[in-house]
C-alpha cells in the first residue's frame, strides 16, 4: 500500500519542489497535498506546475482539529515541513505521532526556537561567529524544534561569509539530503509497525 506525504510549505518552495521531484522517482510513497498558510507564496505556483492539489488555510483553520479532515481526504499518512512557519498544533502531533519532519537551517539545539527561522537564523550565526552551521532534519513535538534529531549535516562559515551567502550552502545542503532522510524515515517506520 503506497504511503502519502502533505506538504506543509510558507515560502517560495524549493525544499517542496526536491521532495515532489524525489517521490515522484520512488515507489510506494507519494506527495498527495501541498499546503500554505499564504496564499501568496509561489509554492503554490510550484504546486501547480508540478501538478500536486494546493491549497491555503487559514490559522483558524488550521488550530482546528476539523483540518484533520482535510488531510484524511487526502490520504494523508506522514507530514513534512519544508520551510512552514506556524508552530503545528498539539491535536495534529498526536494525530501524526512521530510522522512529523521538519528541517531547520542550524545545528540543533543551536539557533532554534520561536523567531529562528530563515535569514533570522544565517545572521545570528555569523553574528555570534560561529565556524560552522548546517541543517538538522527532526521529528516534530509540541515545542519549537525540540523534536528527536534524525540527521544533521554542516558547513563551514567563513568570516567574510554574508547571511546570504550561508543560506545558499545551507539550501544546497538542504536539497542534497531532506528527501532522502525523508523517504529512509518514512521506510524504516514503516517496517517497525
Amino acid at each position: 500500500m503506497d504511503l502519502n506525504i502533505a506538504i506543509f510549505a510558507s515560502g517560495s518552495g524549493t525544499n517542496a519542489e526536491q521532495l515532489v521531484k524525489h517521490f515522484s522517482q520512488v515507489d510506494g510513497i507519494n506527495t498527495s497535498v501541498i499546503l500554505s498558510n499564504k496564499p501568496e507564496a509561489y509554492v503554490l505556483e510550484r504546486a501547480k506546475k508540478l501538478g500536486i492539489p494546493s491549497f491555503t488555510c487559514s490559522k483558524t483553520e488550521f488550530i482546528s482539529s476539523a483540518f484533520l479532515k482535510v488531510l484524511a481526504r487526502h490520504e494523508v499518512d506522514y507530514i513534512v515541513l519544508a520551510g512552514f512557519l506556524w508552530k503545528i498544533p498539539d491535536y495534529l502531533i498526536q494525530a501524526f505521532e512521530n510522522k512529523i519532519i521538519n528541517i531547520h537551517p542550524s545545528l540543533l539545539p543551536k539557533y532554534g526556537g520561536k523567531g529562528m527561522y530563515g535569514s533570522h537564523v544565517h545572521e545570528a550565526v555569523i553574528a555570534q561567529k560561529e565556524k560552522t552551521s548546517g541543517i538538522t532534519i527532526h521529528l516534530v513535538n509540541e515545542k519549537y524544534d525540540d523534536g528527536r534529531i534524525l540527521f544533521q549535516a554542516s558547513c563551514d562559515i567563513s568570516p567574510e561569509d554574508t547571511p546570504d551567502a550561508l543560506a545558499s550552502r545551507i539550501h544546497a545542503l538542504e536539497h542534497q539530503y531532506f528527501p532522502q532522510i525523508v523517504e529512509d524515515y518514512i521506510r524504516d517506520s514503516t517496517l517497525k509497525t
